[in-house]
């Protein structure tokens, strides 16, 4: 995944093949923000543009800009790997818990 980072926010960007430009979509927010730019120089300059303009508006409205996360999910696995996951935990002398959020952090650090 491609990455751009402006002001501890960050952006997933893609090409649209459609309008010949490059797209990027803020991520982690509580609505909606994108842009795009020709260049890597435009693609930054337009997404402080829109991070600006999107943070205005949340102040305006009393809005939270952030998605807030309570640090719990369901989860949807196999049964055979549910199976498998607390006897390993159990061998490693570890919670569920804490075997499945080290290996999120795993997944997610690589």
């Amino acid at each position: 995944m491609n990455l751009m980072t402006v002001d501890g926010y960050h952006a997933k960007i893609d090409y649209d093949g459609e309008t010949d430009q490059f797209r990027g979509e803020v991520l982690g927010l509580s609505g909606g923000a994108d842009f795009y730019g020709s260049s890597p120089e435009e693609l930054r300059r337009e997404f402080k543009k829109s991070l600006e303009i999107f943070l205005d508006v949340c102040k305006e409205k009393g809005i939270e800009p952030r998605r807030i996360y309570s640090g719990k999910f369901n989860l949807r696995i196999p049964p055979e790997l549910h199976k498998k996951l607390p006897m390993t935990a159990e061998a490693q002398a570890k919670s569920l818990n804490s075997l499945v959020q080290e290996a999120l952090q795993t997944s997610v650090s690589a």
